[in-house]
């Protein structure tokens, strides 16, 4: 089973917790030429829809009759649909970070 995608997705998240704890080192991090937020966010995006493809694949061999045991092809799934349910809740957050930002008085 390839859980690579989850587990780089949740270490990152992890480390931009991490980071957002302590602002000076991640200010730090990015006058140093840290990672760039968008195109953590593509690799990200990208990640979701590759383990979302994955699923379905498993699933129409398994439809097919193929040779994919039936637990297997339900972690897939659950996996698929936890990273898309995270992505969402991260979308939620960047526009209501975006709102926030836009109603700012100047």
């Amino acid at each position: 089973m390839d859980t690579k995608g989850i587990d780089q997705m949740l270490s990152l998240l992890q480390a931009t917790a991490a980071q957002a704890g302590n602002r000076t080192e991640a200010a730090q991090t990015a006058a140093a030429g840290g990672t760039d937020f968008a195109q953590v966010l593509k690799n990200t995006i990208e990640q979701v829809n590759q383990t979302q493809l994955q699923a379905e694949d498993m699933a129409a061999k398994f439809a097919a009759g193929d040779g994919n045991n039936l637990h297997e092809v339900m972690i897939s799934l659950q996996k698929a649909n936890l990273s898309f349910q995270e992505m969402v809740q991260v979308r939620n957050r960047l526009v209501t970070a975006y709102h926030d930002v836009m109603n700012m008085q100047v």
